[in-house]
């Protein structure tokens, strides 16, 4: 890790260049977010986003990092991911949204 390393945006929790990661679209594409902006956030974090929510609710309600952050779900994983490492990896916790 180290001081250069990205900050993701999610969970405030650094981003060293070997841990897994991926840009999320703030407006998913599949809802009209052409190339529009991304965020680079922990694989894990991106995981759990599109386990609580649906694309149409991303594009709907939760299109921004504030947002995202407010839902009751993805705060608790935000408390919950905030107290491991930075290189932290793991399957996603908790049940998957019903679809």
């Amino acid at each position: 890790m180290s001081e250069s390393d990205p900050i993701c945006p999610l969970c405030g929790r650094s981003i060293p260049a070997d841990v897994p990661q991926s840009r999320h679209h703030l407006v998913p594409r599949l809802r009209g977010g052409k190339g529009g902006e991304t965020v680079l956030l922990h694989q894990i974090c991106h995981n759990e986003i599109h386990a609580s929510l649906s694309e149409t609710e991303l594009a709907r309600d939760y299109s921004t990092i504030a947002a995202l952050r407010a839902h009751p779900r993805l705060e608790k994983f935000i408390r919950w991911v905030a107290k491991r490492p930075p290189a932290f990896k793991s399957k996603t916790p908790g049940r998957r949204r019903q679809r």
